[in-house]
């Protein structure tokens, strides 16, 4: 199979959807590997790199999507990539489908097979191919929002760790998943007070036990959000409906009771953000304020650290895009229901129910289209 991997073309995003090491793999695997000249720059690979792996340098994203049959990326993909996908290519990449129509509708009209990483399951019930991400990006939030404290940025002027005889900062962490643990780790790290919600007690008590009383854990409810960003100067945004639209856990009303110059650091701004006053920014901008509340919200976190998140994320989707190259996409669905449920959009039909409730858009499941 023709396997092309693009230059990513979303602003500061610096990672690539195929390091060298991949590339090589698929090179021994008897497929051809074609490679946007200066795509793997961002993340510190060459194309001398890509070269001596086997691969094929081409000068454009315009060879890339005219010749290879796979399509692997990172971030979904923008308008002008969007425009050169085709019926019968299959696009293997973040898409993040819920929060965005535009996208949604045009890889439809596209007629393009699209397989989302971050619906890929895995037979422990996780989400394999966005675990490494979210770690990534939970590892980042609290570096990030510390920044974001700093009194020249907008911020309280607060220290996360605090110092003798000066209390450190409060972060709260909203959802204990994969994202909210990284988090935790870090702030736990840095000397913060931190406090993490969820809903699942089981999750709760792993998060005890694995913190051993550094960290205070919350059962989440609306009263007790509303209760602990009064007194929080870091809020981290953490919480996951694979597929489907963020829920809003923080109103616009509500941040008039948060110290001013607190941070929010919305992590699941890809799917359209934990807050209400969330929008995405960029690493160029990262932070705006509204209501006297500093806001990070940069939609591709892990870009900020391309090569170690690269690796990380091509560690994780190699084995998917060998079985797609070696047996088609058809046949690798059908034999691996985990990775059939990324299934996202195909001939024109979307195939992921969370995105059709999102935007009001006909669905049916990916069982039922290979049965069909």
């Amino acid at each position: 199979m023709r396997i092309g991997c693009p230059r990513e073309i979303k602003p500061q995003e610096f990672r690539v959807g195929l390091a060298p090491a991949a590339a090589a793999e698929a090179v021994l695997r008897g497929h051809q590997v074609l490679v946007e000249a200066g795509a793997g720059l961002g993340a510190g690979f060459a194309d001398e790199d890509y070269l001596a792996a086997g691969a094929r340098i081409v000068p454009d994203a315009a060879a890339v999507f005219a010749e290879a049959e796979l399509i692997v990326k990172v971030k979904e993909p923008q308008a002008p990539e969007r425009a050169m996908l085709r019926r019968g290519q299959v696009l293997f990449t973040y898409l993040h489908l819920a929060p965005d129509p535009a996208q949604t509708r045009e890889l439809l009209a596209s007629g393009v097979t699209a397989i989302a990483y971050e619906t890929v399951t895995d037979a422990r019930g996780g989400l394999p191919l966005l675990a490494p991400m979210s770690e990534v990006a939970g590892r980042l939030a609290p570096q990030v929002g510390a920044w974001a404290l700093q009194k020249a940025n907008g911020g309280r002027g607060v220290l996360l760790g605090g110092v003798p005889g000066v209390r450190p900062a409060n972060v709260l962490i909203i959802g204990g998943g994969v994202v909210g643990a990284a988090a935790a780790r870090v702030a736990v790290g840095m000397g913060a007070n931190v406090t993490v919600m969820d809903r699942s007690l089981p999750r709760l008590s792993w998060l005890d036990d694995l913190f051993m009383g550094k960290l205070t854990t919350q059962h989440a409810s609306a009263a007790a959000t509303a209760e602990l960003i009064q007194r929080a100067d870091m809020v981290v945004g953490a919480v996951l409906v694979p597929g489907a639209a963020a829920p809003k856990l923080v109103s616009r009303a509500q941040l008039e009771t948060m110290p001013r110059g607190a941070v929010l650091v919305d992590v699941a701004i890809d799917q359209g953000g934990c807050f209400e006053t969330s929008r995405p920014t960029t690493h160029q901008d990262p932070i705006y304020e509204v209501d006297g509340v500093i806001h990070y919200c940069v939609a591709n976190m892990p870009g900020a650290v391309a090569r170690t998140s690269t690796q990380a994320l091509g560690n994780a989707t190699l084995p998917f895009l060998l079985a797609l190259a070696d047996k088609g996409w058809r046949r690798a669905l059908a034999e691996d229901a985990h990775l059939r449920a990324g299934l996202a959009t195909h001939e024109g039909r979307l195939t992921s129910p969370p995105v059709g409730e999102a935007l009001g858009l006909a669905a049916i499941t990916p069982d039922q289209l290979l049965a069909g």
